[in-house]
């Protein structure tokens, strides 16, 4: 299996290229605020071709190059309908300040990719020679998801956008976040995950979900939280 990880924009978002091999067929995840041009580097180095784009959910920090990768290689970007005013209008999702900043970086208006599909009604989708499944795991937006990858190796592959760091889990202070619905998701969908998962968060660095069962202070927090 092929898996390169692009550490994007000031907010230091993590975007990820998924293919098989060499010359096949990959995915585009998350491509974030300056990520287009090492994803296409990593593309034509290894003969890959792009067949969509994933996103975990809408913020800028993780979706803002994602018209500009997918309308160049024609594919399309699948998110949730509830997040999916973001791809064009991203202040929607910040807080002024915040909001500031990404205008001094990106420099440039967001416009939605010219092919939009909707993961609402889909639990999982086959796509480049790889089962994905997508769990909603809404909190930190309402359209978060998680997408899990069978890969060749024991452990499946979950990619967990702003759901659930290492040692940590997304803010719901922002536009759109909800703490009860957060630990709903903590308490659900993230606790089932099987304990031989391999976790690669929207930012910072790989774990596993043993690990955060064990340690993962703020998902220990969910679990006692009164519903």
């Amino acid at each position: 299996m092929f898996l390169f990880t692009v550490v994007c924009g000031p907010m230091q978002a993590n975007c990820h290229v998924l293919a098989r091999d060499d010359g096949r067929e990959c995915l585009i995840i998350d491509p974030g605020m300056g990520a287009a041009p090492d994803v296409t580097q990593i593309v034509t180095d290894h003969d890959l071709t792009p067949v969509a784009v994933l996103a975990t959910h809408g913020h800028v920090d993780h979706i803002a190059d994602a018209a500009p990768v997918a309308d160049h290689y024609a594919i399309p970007v699948w998110i949730r309908s509830e997040d999916r005013h973001l791809l064009s209008d991203p202040y929607a999702g910040l807080p002024p300040e915040l909001g500031m900043l990404v205008k001094t970086v990106l420099r440039r208006d967001l416009t939605e990719p010219s092919r939009v599909c909707l993961l609402d009604h889909y639990a999982a989708l086959d796509l480049a020679e790889f089962a994905v499944t997508i769990t909603p795991s809404p909190g930190h937006t309402p359209g978060s998801v998680m997408f899990a990858v069978e890969t060749d190796a024991a452990e499946p592959i979950i990619f967990t956008g702003d759901t659930l760091f290492a040692g940590s889990i997304g803010r719901t202070d922002l536009p759109g976040g909800d703490l009860a619905t957060m630990t709903r998701t903590l308490r659900g969908p993230v606790w089932d995950l099987p304990d031989r998962a391999r976790l690669l968060p929207g930012h910072g660095p790989a774990s596993t979900m043993a690990v955060e069962r064990a340690s993962n202070p703020y998902l220990r927090a969910a679990l006692t939280t009164q519903p």
